[in-house]
C-alpha cells in the first residue's frame, strides 16, 4: 500500500508540474500579445551624435524644418543612406506627377500591406485631407477592395496592390495606369511603392512606435 501511494504522490505532483509549465506558457504568450515591442533603434542623443550624423540632422533639418523623425531616426545610424532617401521622399511626396490625393493613397495601401503603424498614422489623416473618403480608408484597414472608388482611385489601387501581392502588374492594369498618368505617372507611382516599403522595411525592423497617442488600428495580415 505504501509504494501504490507513493505511486500516487509521484503521478500528482508531475501532474502538477506540468500545469504550472502551461500556465507559464499561455502567460507569456498573453504578455508577448499585449507589450508593446521594444524600440530597437530610438533617437540617438544629441551628446552621442557623430559629426557626420550631427551634419546629416543640421541638412535634415534645413530641408524639412523639423529634426528627424520616425523612419530617420533608424535611418540615421546611416547619414547617407538618410540623406539619400529624404531626397528621394522630398520629390514623392511633395513633386510626384500623381494629385496628392492619389500619391497618399498608394502610401496607404503600401503601409497597409507592411501593416507599418507609424506611416499609417501619418498618412491616413492626409489622405482625409486630401479627398480620400473615410470609407475607402476604413476598407484599406481593413484588407479589403473598397466601393466607391473613382476611376483614378481604382487604378492606382489595383495597380499598387497588383505590384504588392503578383510583384508585377498585368497588361490590363498597365494599359490603364498608362492611359492615365502616362509613363512618368507610372514610374512615380512605382517609386511611392517602392519608397514607402523600404521606409515601412526599416520600421519594422527597428520596431519603431507609433505616433504618442495614435491608436495602432491596423491588424496583421495571416501568415
Amino acid at each position: 500500500m505504501l509504494d501504490v501511494h507513493k505511486y500516487k504522490v509521484k503521478e500528482i505532483t508531475t501532474r502538477m508540474a506540468c500545469l504550472s509549465l502551461i500556465l507559464l506558457a499561455l502567460t507569456l504568450a498573453c504578455l508577448s500579445m499585449t507589450t508593446p515591442a521594444q524600440d530597437r533603434m530610438p533617437d540617438i542623443p544629441s551628446d552621442k551624435l557623430t559629426e557626420a550624423q550631427k551634419k546629416a540632422v543640421a541638412e535634415f533639418v534645413a530641408g524639412r524644418g523639423t529634426p528627424p523623425l520616425g523612419p530617420f531616426i533608424p535611418m540615421l545610424r546611416s547619414p547617407e543612406v538618410m540623406l539619400r532617401a529624404k531626397a528621394m521622399g522630398d520629390y514623392l511626396r511633395f513633386k510626384s506627377v500623381l494629385p496628392p490625393r492619389l500619391s497618399e493613397l498608394a502610401i496607404l495601401i503600401t503601409a497597409r500591406e507592411w501593416t507599418q503603424q507609424f506611416e499609417w498614422g501619418v498618412h491616413a489623416a492626409i489622405a482625409l485631407k486630401s479627398g480620400i473618403s473615410p470609407e475607402i480608408v476604413k476598407a484599406i484597414a481593413n484588407g479589403q477592395r473598397p466601393t466607391g472608388l473613382s476611376e483614378e482611385e481604382a487604378i492606382v489601387y489595383d495597380f499598387c496592390t497588383e505590384l504588392h501581392h503578383n510583384k508585377s502588374v498585368s497588361d490590363g492594369i498597365y494599359a490603364k495606369a498608362l492611359a492615365k498618368f502616362g509613363e512618368q505617372g507610372i514610374i512615380d507611382m512605382v517609386g511611392i511603392n517602392g519608397y514607402y516599403t523600404f521606409l515601412s522595411m526599416v520600421m519594422n525592423v527597428a520596431r519603431t512606435p507609433g505616433q504618442k497617442d495614435a491608436e495602432s488600428i491596423l491588424v496583421p495580415f495571416p501568415h
